[in-house]
């Protein structure tokens, strides 16, 4: 009953994201753009995450070679990176068919590292719990870093029209690169603490039941 009560969070989340405010706010802004895509990747994505694993409807249980924790964060940083690149963001920003492949994309990688890292199970559970705690936590640093750059870069990379939005473009730059060295970076550093906790959990067990 819990994991179904995380798993419809996750999806009204999804719901707000994508057809509230936010996608006709990012045509103009690119703090709203980077709202959106945080709120699907830190936020919806492990509430969709969580509300599956370790269920019957938990795809790491049956196919477990399909979800290397470190491999698909480091997919996940190059399918961030790539479209961050300007060419890239401005289609998605500015049409249709671009927005639903960036916007897809964000959710799939996203999906992806929160259920190699807490989906799964079995004798091997351990050993996925380790790498999906590196996982975690070397998204939170690209995370971190990407959004430092755009916070901290004297120039604007991403032009909009001045005369639909109240503030110039590199403070909006500015402004969506803290949003998402904040909400990217703490959502995944506390996904693997939370990770490392459970996972001392686990051997402190084990050795009292040994």
């Amino acid at each position: 009953m819990r994991q179904r009560i995380v798993f419809g969070f996750g999806v009204l989340a999804l719901a707000i994201i994508w057809f509230g405010p936010l996608p006709a706010l990012a045509q103009t802004s690119f703090a709203a753009h980077m709202t959106m895509h945080m709120g699907v990747v830190a936020i919806a994505a492990p509430l969709l995450a969580l509300g599956v694993a370790g269920g019957k409807f938990d795809p790491v249980l049956r196919a477990p070679s399909l979800f290397p924790p470190i491999p698909l964060s480091v997919l996940e940083l190059v399918i961030v990176w790539v479209w961050h690149a300007p060419a890239l963001h401005h289609a998605a920003r500015n049409g249709l068919a671009g927005f639903i492949a960036e916007q897809g994309l964000f959710l799939v990688a996203g999906l992806a590292v929160w259920l190699s890292a807490f989906g799964g199970g079995g004798d091997r559970q351990q050993e996925r719990t380790g790498a999906g705690i590196a996982a975690l936590l070397l998204t939170s640093m690209h995370m971190t870093l990407l959004g430092a750059l755009l916070a901290l870069t004297p120039r604007a990379l991403y032009v909009h029209d001045a005369h639909h939005s109240a503030v110039s473009a590199l403070d909006d730059q500015h402004l969506g690169g803290a949003i998402m060295l904040l909400v990217g970076g703490v959502s995944y550093l506390l996904g693997g603490l939370w990770l490392t906790v459970r996972l001392f959990r686990a051997r402190g067990t084990r050795e009292v039941t040994a």
